[in-house]
């Protein structure tokens, strides 16, 4: 499904923080959520990037693909758990149990990346779910985590 103007305008990100261009699939009962990510060479860090083709290939930054782990958190807690930012919702990571980096994302073909919840649990207004994402590239396994955030309602609903 393309990109609903009002997830868009929930998310505490903008699109140049947001930074997908598809929701893919969306599995309530699996937990589990799939976007697309484009990977043009204006992304925020690999722009700034000195490659060369041998000391330092172009590629997406390692850092923004953490990033975007929170961003297809935000994607699960908004269409499976039916979290919102206006109603108050945010969620932060809070612990990385593990990350790899399998091979190098190169701008030009999009990712796509996985989300599932392995784990949540509810404690008054605060929820924990633990994540694990699998970022691929075509046929390629660019990036695999296993991560914890908490999502805490914070303020009281915005009211039109």
């Amino acid at each position: 499904m393309a990109l609903d103007p009002v997830f868009v305008a929930d998310c505490p990100y903008g699109p140049g923080g947001l930074l997908i261009d598809d929701v893919l699939h969306v599995d309530r009962e699996a937990s589990l959520v799939r976007v697309r990510m484009p990977t043009d060479r204006r992304l925020p860090l690999t722009e700034e990037q000195r490659t060369d083709p041998l000391r330092h290939p172009e590629h997406v930054s390692g850092g923004l693909m953490v990033h975007m782990t929170g961003m297809v958190g935000f994607v699960h807690a908004y269409y499976v758990m039916d979290l919102r930012h206006a109603d108050g919702w945010i969620g932060y990571g809070v612990r990385i149990h593990d990350a790899r980096f399998s091979a190098l994302a190169r701008p030009g073909e999009p990712l796509v990346l996985e989300g599932t919840a392995t784990r949540i649990r509810k404690i008054r207004n605060q929820i924990f779910a633990r994540y694990r994402f699998l970022f691929t590239q075509g046929e390629t396994v660019v990036y695999e985590g296993d991560q914890t955030a908490i999502w805490e309602q914070v303020a009281p609903p915005v009211t039109p």
